[in-house]
């Protein structure tokens, strides 16, 4: 995991990569990828003009505090095990949404500085082909070479200012 993506065998996620019907959503080079038992669909990059996410988990003290309450009430007292989603929306060319969903990877959130990086790095994939396949090749390829652990914050903040300017 590096910032709001979950890299795995160079498959790029936003969010937690999805299993079985779970809700997902997959960068590739060709689009972006609905997965899941109620969304499914492919959007080229080509007709993605902007792509942002809401609803993100940001860590403070007070949400720690949440979580841990939530997860004390949920699994101590037998309730279910939803895990906290986020929203994806794509813009088209002509202005119309589409929202997606994918569960967090971060249990107790992200933090602000991460939430900030990854921003700037999806803004970054709707600028053109040539960043688009700079990007995901060096994320993809960080995937294959680092499989099995997320990185320290500090490395995965200078992965994410890495792509997100553009560097290989």
């Amino acid at each position: 995991m590096v910032g709001l993506f979950w890299i795995a065998e160079g498959d790029v996620y936003v969010g937690a990569k999805p299993v079985g019907l779970a809700p997902g959503v997959r960068l590739t080079p060709e689009g972006i990828l609905a997965l899941g038992d109620r969304q499914t669909g492919m959007w080229p990059w080509e007709d993605v003009h902007a792509l942002a996410i809401d609803d993100v988990p940001v860590r403070s003290l007070k949400r720690n505090v949440g979580v841990a309450v939530d997860l004390v009430l949920t699994v101590g007292l037998g309730g279910g095990d939803e895990a906290p989603t986020m929203t994806v929306r794509l813009t088209d060319a002509e202005g119309a949404e589409t929202e997606l969903t994918a569960y967090t990877a971060a249990a107790i959130g992200y933090s602000q500085k991460e939430y900030d990086l990854s921003r700037e790095l999806l803004s970054r994939l709707t600028e053109g082909a040539g960043s688009l396949l700079t990007t995901l090749t060096a994320m993809s390829d960080w995937g294959r070479r680092h499989e099995g652990g997320s990185p320290r914050a500090g490395e995965r903040e200078a992965l994410l200012r890495e792509w997100a300017a553009g560097a290989p």
